[in-house]
């Protein structure tokens, strides 16, 4: 089977194929089908520009949607929506600004110059996200986006609590979280996994000498920080522990 031969201009090309998408309306037409397909987009943090990492979620998207799309059916709701969760926008605009800490926004910025200049990084970020995601020729609905720090979408949120506990399906209970002190919120597993790197810890060895003797007890820790709070040292009661003499002391 003869291949038709590639544009002498690909990118030329695929703004060609782009504005012929636009101009012939065809998500309005694929909506138009009976046939619905349920997509509902897993929106994108706005709080940077997107990456190589970004691109390659959105094709597969794109695949398995056109694939269904090919089968006859519409794409339902076929929406996009932008991500404001307040902690990683919060830690770039403090990048840009150049703090270190709350007291630092509050002394320097206040706190209402500071949700201005956030809300203008999501919407700086948002404008990035939506060039990026028209030219890699993914279908989304952008002009009727959701946004998850508008008061319409937080006051979805809070009706949807409400109507859960009214039905008796809201319970309380209680669960440990990692908590960040410098930014003064708890922090999620994907945040605590972001910051995860390997460093070597110091290690120290310890004598404890045993009431009402002169023999010690060695105690090996990577944590000396936490010596000072320690109150009693643990030991197995059907354990053998060896009992060694060097430099005039005695040691388990």
């Amino acid at each position: 089977m003869p291949f038709a031969p590639p544009p002498e201009d690909p990118k030329e090309e695929e703004l060609r194929i782009l504005e012929a998408w636009d101009r012939e309306d065809l998500m309005g037409r694929i909506r138009s089908r009976e046939r619905k397909y349920v997509f509902l987009e897993g929106p994108p943090s706005a709080n940077g520009p997107p990456h190589m990492g970004h691109a390659r979620t959105r094709i597969v998207k794109d695949s398995v949607l056109r694939y269904w799309i090919m089968r006859g059916y519409a794409i339902f709701p076929w929406i996009g929506g932008w991500d404001c969760h307040g902690l990683p926008i919060e830690v770039e605009v403090e990048r840009e600004l150049g703090v270190r800490n709350k007291r630092e926004v509050l002394e320097r910025f206040g706190i209402e110059e500071f949700n201005r200049r956030s809300r203008e990084a999501v919407f700086r970020y948002k404008r990035l996200w939506e060039e990026f995601t028209r030219r890699i020729g993914f279908w989304l609905d952008l002009d009727n986006a959701y946004i998850t720090m508008e008061n319409y979408y937080i006051e979805s949120v809070w009706w949807a609590l409400k109507e859960i506990w009214k039905k008796g399906l809201l319970e309380k209970h209680y669960k440990v979280v990692p908590y960040c002190p410098r930014c003064g919120t708890p922090l999620s597993s994907h945040e605590v996994a972001q910051g995860y790197e390997e460093v070597e810890d110091p290690s120290l060895v310890i004598r404890l000498r045993e009431l009402g003797s002169e023999n010690h007890f060695l105690v090996w820790t990577t944590t000396p920080w936490t010596l000072p709070s320690n109150v009693l040292l643990a030991v197995h009661p059907d354990l053998d522990y060896l009992l060694v003499e060097k430099d005039g002391f005695r040691y388990y």
